[in-house]
């Protein structure tokens, strides 16, 4: 009964706003986890107020403790004792597999997807129709829609697309002409779950950040064309694990990020197609990888300190050129994973627009500054430091 209450209160009140907990911390700063889920995704938010949001949740059969406990260490670098909002993009297993795994170990306050499946019934589905509304019967549940706000301390959130659908007003400050758009081509219609994917813009200051799932071609260009309804950004979580059926230049260059990060997995994601998008997009300072692509080869990957994960097998020697794809079924050859320990990014941002990235695997890090009259304004702080 309180399940059935605490949906409609939401769908009455919008998304509800969760107190924060006694024991969180209060700082001046967002920070954000990239956590390497095998060309999954899970992305952990942790507002200034203390209050968290987790989009997706990696891999799920054999690999949902293990992608599931990379979550739960993010969790417990950031001091939290509660997930306050859990976002689930769309019903593939490599975003919602581990749920029952982290719900188990960590209280998950309330849950926001697009609705049902759009996909046949599939090895996921008897988690989507049964288990999930028994995670959320003991919580709160919203399904999202283009417009809707995420209440979370110190933050902007706002929903731009989901179940297919994206918004039809601009966010402040955007609706400009999307000059990108005259050169648009189509692609391939999308039936599957990728194209209701739920998309986020968050805001802290003058600091903005996308993250779009898995949104694919022709749904990038409903949502930024002929007008940017988003505007610019300064992070750009890179969609669909840097696959080429998605980050339209339609899309990735006209937000123009100063920085993104691409969770991808050694061969998912990366394909030249789509890392041409990446590179050429205007503004952009550096992208960061969770993985080495082997569909990018030498010839369109970063420099390594910029990748933050390795592989169980490393080759002694990195191809120059891109590997063939490995033909999709049964008989294709597993690629190669990690199952012990691996490594975020983490992204520490402040309200002037200032922000850092770190990689856990290194320790290496970069700050980024804020922008002010269109030029880099150093105030002598180092976003590096604690």
């Amino acid at each position: 009964m309180r399940g059935r209450s605490s949906l409609l209160l939401s769908l009455l009140t919008g998304i509800a706003l969760w107190p924060r907990p006694a024991d969180a911390q209060t700082t001046k700063t967002l920070t954000i986890y990239v956590v390497d889920v095998e060309g999954g995704n899970a992305t952990l938010f942790v507002a200034p107020s203390g209050q968290s949001l987790l989009i997706d949740t990696g891999n799920g059969g054999a690999a949902a403790e293990r992608d599931g406990g990379r979550i739960l260490a993010a969790a417990k670098d950031a001091g939290l004792t509660q997930i306050d909002h859990l976002i689930t993009t769309h019903w593939h297993g490599d975003h919602f597999g581990a749920m029952e795994f982290v719900a188990s170990k960590l209280p998950i306050r309330h849950y926001v997807d697009h609705g049902g499946t759009v996909e046949a019934p599939g090895p996921g589905n008897a988690f989507v129709r049964e288990g999930y509304p028994e995670l959320y019967a003991k919580a709160t549940h919203t399904v999202a829609k283009p417009g809707d706000k995420i209440s979370i301390g110190g933050l902007d959130w706002r929903i731009v697309a989901a179940a297919g659908q994206h918004i039809t007003s601009p966010l402040p400050g955007a609706g400009k002409p999307n000059p990108t758009c005259a050169d648009y081509k189509a692609g391939m219609p999308d039936p599957t779950e990728n194209a209701q994917s739920v998309g986020s813009i968050v805001t802290f200051g003058k600091f903005r950040v996308a993250h779009l799932g898995d949104l694919t071609w022709n749904k990038e260009y409903e949502l930024m064309c002929p007008n940017n309804p988003i505007g610019t950004v300064d992070l750009f979580i890179v969609s669909h694990h840097g696959q080429a059926i998605s980050n339209s230049p339609q899309l990735v260059h006209a937000l123009r990020p100063r920085v993104m990060i691409m969770n991808n997995g050694t061969r998912k994601g990366g394909q030249p197609d789509a890392m041409r998008v990446l590179h050429t997009s205007p503004g952009l300072e550096d992208l960061w990888q969770v993985h080495f692509s082997q569909l990018s080869g030498q010839e369109y990957t970063v420099p390594g300190m910029f990748i933050s994960n390795t592989t169980d097998e490393s080759p002694a020697s990195l191809p120059a050129a891109p590997i063939a794809a490995p033909a999709p079924g049964a008989g294709a050859p597993p690629p190669p994973i990690h199952n012990g320990q691996a490594y975020w990014f983490k992204v520490v941002a402040r309200n002037d627009g200032s922000f850092s990235v770190t990689n856990a695997r290194n320790n290496f890090g970069k700050s980024y500054l804020r922008i002010e009259d269109g030029r880099k304004k150093d105030d002598g702080r180092n976003l590096l430091a604690p």
